[in-house]
């Protein structure tokens, strides 16, 4: 959770008579503590809620009045909560002077009691000295938070994962398990399973290995591993894998076994039902040799061709986790970079007379921007890039490429091209595949440090069947090959992967190959590398051929470009839970000329929209907590039908199945960007 400063943290004071509010407010005030005054008892209550710092109240506005309500307030704060009052009083604190003090104490609990008349000093250290308090508090309460979305996790993951939790005191053999744990043991939610019944429940040929396990853990400190049989209450047998840490105090002391436990019987069950169909194929091979040395043949053959088929899943399932995981990067990284570049370009302007200033600040920008371009590799690689998808003549873009080519790959280098006639257009992003065909050809150059020869060729082929993953259909491959040094079969197994380079250190980002491989499946095809050491290599990027009736329905005339015409200054709501985005954003908008209401959750949206506040424009982000831009962006037309709303994200593409009715803007954006956006809408 965000810090709050203090000049954002309300203290309410409740003086109905006198002077007392207006001192009171005045003191916070010049203290740099935000106050506000309420006219009595229940309008105290309304305004009271964690975010309140402290209480002003004096002792005759609560001394006749009901305090059950405050009282039941009170008690009823999180755990981490202790909200501090401030009792002005004629007759001081104590009990001997001032018996109604204690009945304030009973009710309000953090109470400091100041006499009548005060001391200015005085009446503010005592509010810096709670505010102090109730800072800790708000430190407990992110630690809390903290802690609790951690444990949520954590018990998310073991549940995804089929894992039970469980601990073993080691001092008095507790153990706690979860639900779980406690069901792969064949035991209910409500059974009871302490240590012994654990031991009892252990197949008697395994125990004697499970205990010496966990003492060899105990003594030695190596990570707990172990699998055995256990025997359910209904006497059936299964199979549990255990892992476990060993868990020591601040003084070294060895305290508990921390682990996690899994039912492992389906995969030990299918692995002795192969190991039995192995013996029993082996019998059979011996005793029939000569007669079954053909279809011994087949088998090898089966065996080899399903080898390769599960190294192509594994690799393709590695793949899409990478993917994964670089895609969410990405979007993490425009976010970071949206702040960046907004602020760079505003502190450019501010800069412009100071030449020294400019180069610096120019330079931070280029670093930036050459951030975006990043993120948009790791984008392509992970699928999830904005493609301009229509169709492509694949023999015109490459004839159109040759010189660009031929001054890239240099003189040393003989560029050759082989094109099938007829070829059908394919539907493809055209500036992606140029992208592609030139990381391809300046790759090949690399591999020959020495001069050689790159062909080009363009061939359609048809996929009927005989290709697992690609769809049937017609293809247009486009394959590029080199007479260079080629690569070893480890070596071509990680060339797609982001960021692994052969290239010296600061030669290349190692992500060229990988948006290409991702580019191909975004496009419904695939990326095929073929190379071996002193051969060469072969690059095939095959594209699908774009159906006519596609053809027919995209509408290729250009669309004449109409001048935006800025109408003057407008007033927009801002809507982003990064507080440093909305800030660089903010500034922005208001340095073209606008008004900005900036507020960081769709809740807070909804909530200023209600008001009736006239907007011309809202701008919200789409990965938010609670409520997300596209769930804002529904409820805002139920308020607002006529309220236009530019939707500004990280992600390239939104969730699948979301359709939000909005214009889009792409972070990180610049100053004009932004502006051409508002002025479009």
């Amino acid at each position: 959770m965000t810090a709050i400063p203090d000049s954002g943290i309300l203290n309410l004071v409740l003086a109905p008579t006198g002077r007392d509010s207006q001192i009171a407010c005045s003191l916070l005030l010049e203290a740099g503590y935000k106050a506000a005054v309420v006219r009595d008892l229940p309008d105290l209550l309304r305004q009271m809620n964690e975010d309140v710092g402290l209480v002003v109240v004096t002792e005759e506005a609560v001394r006749s009045a009901d305090l059950r309500p405050l009282s039941q307030w009170v008690k009823n704060q999180p755990s981490w909560s202790d909200i501090p009052f401030i009792v002005l009083t004629q007759r001081g604190g104590g009990p001997e002077r001032n018996p109604a003090a204690a009945r304030l104490l009973e009710v309000l609990g953090n109470v400091n009691f100041i006499e009548r008349p005060f001391h200015a000093t005085t009446f503010v250290s005592v509010a810096r000295t709670a505010m102090r308090g109730r800072r800790r508090q708000y430190e407990a309460r992110s630690r809390i938070e903290a802690l609790d979305e951690g444990e949520r996790r954590l018990a998310t993951a073991l549940e995804a994962g089929r894992l039970g939790a469980w601990e073993l005191d080691l001092d008095s053999l507790v153990l706690t398990t979860s639900t779980t744990c406690r069901s792969i043991f064949g035991r209910s939610a409500d059974d009871g399973f302490t240590y012994g019944d654990l031991i009892a429940s252990i197949h008697p040929e395994d125990q004697e290995r499970m205990q010496t396990a966990v003492a060899a853990t105990i003594e030695t400190g190596i990570d707990y591993a172990i699998e055995y049989r256990t025997i359910w209450p209904d006497g059936s047998v299964h199979w549990a894998e255990i892992r476990a840490q060993l868990y020591r105090n601040r003084a070294g002391q060895a305290v508990k076994l921390v682990g996690v436990s899994a039912n492992i019987t389906e995969r030990r069950n299918a692995e002795e039902h192969q190991r039995r169909l192995n013996e029993v194929l082996e019998e059979r091979v011996a005793a029939r040799t000569a007669e079954l040395e053909d279809a011994h043949s087949v088998v090898l053959a089966e065996v080899a061709q399903r080898q390769k088929a599960e190294d192509q899943l594994r690799q393709s399932q590695k793949l899409e986790a990478i993917g994964q995981l670089t895609g969410g990067v990405a979007h993490d990284f425009n976010n970071l970079l949206m702040a960046v570049l907004g602020n760079l370009e505003m502190l450019r302007k501010s800069v412009a007379d100071d030449p020294r200033l400019v180069r610096l600040t120019d330079g931070a920008l280029q670093g930036a921007r050459r951030g975006a371009s990043l993120t948009q590799r790791l984008l392509a690689f992970a699928r999830r890039q904005d493609l301009q998808v229509k169709p492509v003549d694949l023999r015109q873009l490459v004839e159109g490429m040759q010189e660009l080519l031929s001054r890239s790959v240099g003189p040393e280098v003989s560029l050759e091209t082989e094109f099938s006639d007829n070829l059908p257009p394919v539907l493809a992003d055209a500036n992606q595949v140029e992208l592609a065909l030139l990381n391809l050809a300046v790759n090949s150059r690399d591999a020959m440090p020495d001069g050689g020869a790159i062909r080009i060729r363009l061939s359609e082929k048809m996929v009927e069947g005989d290709q697992s993953d690609l769809v049937d259909g017609r293809y247009n491959v486009l394959a590029l090959t080199d007479t260079g040094n080629g690569m070893d079969s480890a070596t071509l197994a990680k060339a797609v992967e982001p960021f692994f380079s052969t290239k010296e250190l600061g030669k290349g980002t190692g992500l060229g190959l990988s948006m290409i491989h991702g580019l191909a499946l975004q496009l419904g095809g695939k990326f095929v590398l073929e190379s071996a050491v002193g051969v060469g290599t072969t690059a095939e990027l095959w594209i699908p051929v774009a159906a006519a009736d596609v053809i027919q329905a995209l509408d290729l005339t250009p669309v004449p470009i109409t001048p935006i015409i800025n109408q003057g200054p407008k007033r927009i709501l801002l809507v982003d839970d990064d507080v440093l985005i909305a800030m660089s954003s903010a500034d922005m908008i208001m340095d073209l000329g606008h008004e900005v209401v900036e507020v960081h959750s769709g809740a807070e949206a909804l909530d200023v929209l209600q008001t009736g506040e006239a907007f011309d424009l809202m701008i919200t982000d789409y990965s938010m907590p609670g409520m997300n831009g596209g769930e804002l962006v529904r409820h805002t037309k139920q308020l607002r039908p006529n309220l236009p709303v530019l939707l500004a994200t990280g992600y390239a593409d939104l969730p699948a199945g979301v359709d939000v009715d909005a214009a889009r803007l792409s972070k990180p954006y610049t100053q004009d960007q932004l502006a051409n956006e508002i002025a479009k809408i």
